[in-house]
């Protein structure tokens, strides 16, 4: 029997979350949608460089260079900022040096988005939702930003409150687990593990969850059990699984003291 396989769709983009921490972005332009960038680049913890005449810079850049949380340099730009750039991004309003720009990052290999021209940019800024550690984000491939931002927006008020924060929760348990578990060979138990984990809980009920009710709640890890809620809440306070007999019966197994 051949298998169905999914159909290729294409046109699209790889969509990834580039890590640019500690990376040099480079940035040519001072205007608004420069400055969309540049906070882009600053939530990414990427180092990032502007070059523009001071006069262009928009209250928004200025506040940044104000605050050093970006280097300025303070005329137009030359071949030479790109001798130290891992990525550059361009908006200004000169396509002939936009596309001047692009070729010389062609030359060197450096990823560029050259602003408002699709077919000069390796990478596309789709619109982001972001809530803590959770990012979302909705491309159209540059054929519709303000459709994406509408889609971003649709989909951000669906989601559950504090969502965030639930993330924040599950990732420092993974984080302890990793304490208790820490074998490479045991890395597909522990995913299975908070797979139940995550199926288990709602968003609200891991929102609630203390340092407390995670300690007592990877007593459950060997066994391959995760405990209703509500024995996580019996158990703070110091209470131990003993004192709730929950391992007898329901869970089928004992832990010894």
């Amino acid at each position: 029997m051949v298998k169905k396989f999914a159909d290729v769709q294409p046109g699209g983009s790889l969509i990834l979350a580039w890590q640019v921490k500690d990376k040099n972005v480079l940035v040519v332009g001072g205007g608004e949608v420069a400055a969309g960038r540049i906070l882009n680049c600053l939530n990414a913890d990427a180092k990032v460089t502007v070059v523009c005449p001071k006069s262009g810079l928009n209250p928004e850049v200025a506040y940044r260079l104000a605050e050093k949380q970006i280097t300025h340099i303070d005329r137009l730009f030359e071949p030479t900022d790109l001798d130290t750039a891992d990525m550059v991004m361009v908006a200004v309003d000169d396509p002939a040096a936009s596309t001047a720009i692009w070729k010389l990052c062609k030359e060197k290999r450096i990823p560029a988005n050259i602003a408002d021209v699709p077919p000069e940019c390796d990478f596309y800024f789709g619109s982001v939702h972001r809530d803590g550690p959770l990012q979302i984000m909705v491309s159209t491939n540059g054929k519709g930003p303000r459709l994406a931002a509408s889609i971003r927006k649709l989909i951000a008020g669906r989601l559950p409150k504090n969502v965030g924060n639930a993330i924040e929760s599950v990732g420092e348990l993974r984080k302890r687990l990793r304490k208790v578990a820490p074998k490479a060979e045991e890395g597909p138990q522990r995913m299975k593990w908070m797979s139940k984990v995550s199926d288990t809980y709602t968003w609200e009920q891991m929102c609630e969850m203390t340092e407390e009710d995670m300690e007592n709640l990877l007593l459950f890890y060997p066994a391959n059990k995760v405990p209703n809620f509500s024995i996580l809440v019996a158990l703070r306070g110091g209470q131990t699984v003993q004192d709730l007999d929950v391992f007898q019966g329901q869970f089928g197994f004992s832990v010894g003291v």
